[in-house]
């Protein structure tokens, strides 16, 4: 059984969520603001985490970003009633995997849960032979780089990248599986959310740049915009600008 720590202060959510959630099977522990969570996922790491972004005292974005100092691999959705789009790409950029924006269908985000965690148990596992890298035992390698599926440990020019949430490890395993090839935003969105996904490219855009940060080792540049097609991977190409 899988648990779902919600971060809600409206008691009215928490007990819709709670409905729901308890009806198809999931584990509940509510907190109606940050006291105490952090501790919780260090003691008792959830399998998903719901977080509110207005919450009192600490805001669920100043609250996600602890989070993700003791954890990269907790997928988290966040709920607000913001729908600003710089708002949207902070929370994104702050480490959120997911968003849903108040008021919104239960089962709209049961379907994200569901899709979170499947891909949570089932992406590493994933082989599949490229010609341009190596693929055994669940390690992708090339000239420049070594990936680990299995300890999700990556290496870049020679350089250990930590602190990558699991999308951003997800969308970056996909891409280095198919080097030099284009995906374009709508393909990304249907291999590593799934078909079932009802955000928007912002996304895609938000966490592309938040990876590409992260995995920022110069003179390499890694992930590549290709204008007007979407993104490739290739460890082979030294960013000139």
């Amino acid at each position: 059984m899988s648990t779902i720590a919600i971060v809600e202060d409206d008691p009215t959510v928490f007990e819709m969520l709670q409905v729901f959630l308890i009806r198809d099977g999931y584990k509940i522990q509510r907190f109606s603001d940050s006291t105490g969570v952090i501790e919780y996922i260090q003691q008792t790491p959830p399998d998903l985490l719901l977080l509110d972004w207005m919450l009192p005292g600490v805001s669920g974005i100043t609250l996600l970003q602890e989070i993700r100092k003791i954890t990269t691999t907790l997928p988290i959705i966040m709920l607000t009633a913001k729908d600003d789009v710089v708002d949207l790409v902070i929370g994104l950029e702050g480490g959120a995997d997911d968003y849903v924006t108040k008021p919104f269908s239960p089962f709209a985000l049961l379907a994200r849960i569901k899709a979170h965690l499947r891909r949570m148990e089932t992406f590493g596992s994933i082989t599949q032979v490229v010609t341009s890298n190596q693929i055994q035992d669940n390690f992708i390698a090339g000239q420049n780089y070594q990936i680990n599926l299995d300890t999700r440990e990556v290496v870049l020019h020679n350089q250990m990248i930590e602190s990558l949430t699991p999308k951003e490890f997800d969308i970056l395993v996909f891409l280095a599986r198919h080097p030099k090839h284009v995906f374009s935003r709508e393909q990304l969105i249907e291999t590593i959310w799934g078909y079932d996904y009802i955000g928007d490219d912002r996304t895609v855009d938000a966490h592309i740049k938040r990876l590409r940060r992260k995995i920022s080792t110069p003179p390499y540049s890694w992930i590549h915009t290709v204008w007007g097609s979407g993104y490739k991977f290739d460890g082979d190409i030294v960013d000139e600008t």
